[in-house]
């Protein structure tokens, strides 16, 4: 009988590890779950201020053709429109 109660506590530890095991991994794949929601949620955040900066350097790359185009822009301010182009250019990289 000696043995067999050695038996029966060996086979309860090795359940009651197992589940603890398991809870830790519950636990573990609980934890990667929110990490990578977290991370979704903050690249999403970042694409969505990407999109609009790019719509704001499209704006002021328009803005800047028509008041080029009206005269109201001389040659010398070039310049400001290659930057602009340059940081659209730089935003379009980012998205592939």
């Amino acid at each position: 009988m000696a043995t067999e109660s050695n038996t029966r506590s060996h086979i309860h530890c090795n359940v009651s590890v197992g589940c603890s095991q398991l809870s830790n991994e519950n636990t573990n794949s609980n934890n990667d779950d929110l990490l990578l929601q977290h991370e979704i949620e903050v690249i999403q955040g970042i694409l969505e201020s990407k999109s609009k900066y790019r719509k704001i350097v499209q704006a002021g790359i328009a803005r800047w053709v028509k008041d080029f185009q009206d005269g109201r822009i001389e040659i010398k301010t070039v310049e400001d429109l290659k930057k602009l182009i340059e940081i659209d250019i730089e935003l379009q990289k980012e998205e592939l």
